[in-house]
């Protein structure tokens, strides 16, 4: 686990919520990630995250979910989230073009129209969610989005302001095993921050 800004505790020194918080996380990953230890001061806080996400992300379409993240995570200049999520995107939803899509045009004009206006409502809501206006909802609406449909990006780009800037802000970097999955070029698109944790 790399070092942060502050002192955390490493693994083999974590006892029982934080302990139990490191397992999930290195069973879920096949490793422990680095943003697991951002969270060992107050793990009861990481437990509450992951309560939220799974709610946002498992009441939504799972595709949806990670081209919103991405467009709010290229927004808060999260590298550790828009890779993470554009795996998701390529390993979980199956959708590897779409991913290479955004890596390739970080804009998303490439996008289809639909995904498109999702992509780029996210990032709005991340930036700067006062200056979203009922035309880019009704934009969202004319291209089949449902009232939910639309609040569920919300969600989704409003809970990724808290995760981004929890890791960013405790110096989390990008882990080495999730950077290695991409090629060269594509992990240099997905760079927009903090730069990738080395082996």
């Amino acid at each position: 686990m790399r070092s942060m800004f502050i002192e955390t505790v490493p693994e083999e020194r974590a006892g029982g919520p934080l302990a139990a918080y490191y397992e999930q996380q290195r069973a879920a990953w096949g490793f422990l990630p680095n943003y697991a230890a951002a969270f060992s001061t107050r793990p009861e806080v990481a437990v509450a995250w992951n309560a939220l996400n799974k709610a946002v992300r498992d009441g939504m379409d799972r595709r949806r979910f990670e081209i919103a993240t991405i467009g709010a995570a290229r927004a808060l200049r999260s590298t550790y989230c828009i890779a993470a999520h554009s795996a998701f995107l390529r390993d979980v939803c199956g959708d590897e073009p779409t991913m290479v899509t955004i890596a390739e045009d970080p804009s998303g004009a490439a996008l289809s129209d639909q995904d498109r206006a999702v992509y780029e409502f996210a990032a709005r809501v991340a930036q700067d969610a006062a200056a979203v206006a009922q035309s880019d909802v009704d934009r969202l609406k004319d291209l089949g989005l449902s009232d939910g449909d639309i609040a569920d990006v919300v969600f989704a780009a409003a809970a990724r302001c808290f995760f981004t800037r929890v890791l960013d802000g405790l110096g989390a970097q990008l882990d080495a095993e999730t950077a290695s999955t991409f090629a060269p070029e594509i992990l240099a698109s997905m760079v927009v921050g903090r730069s990738p944790a080395e082996d």
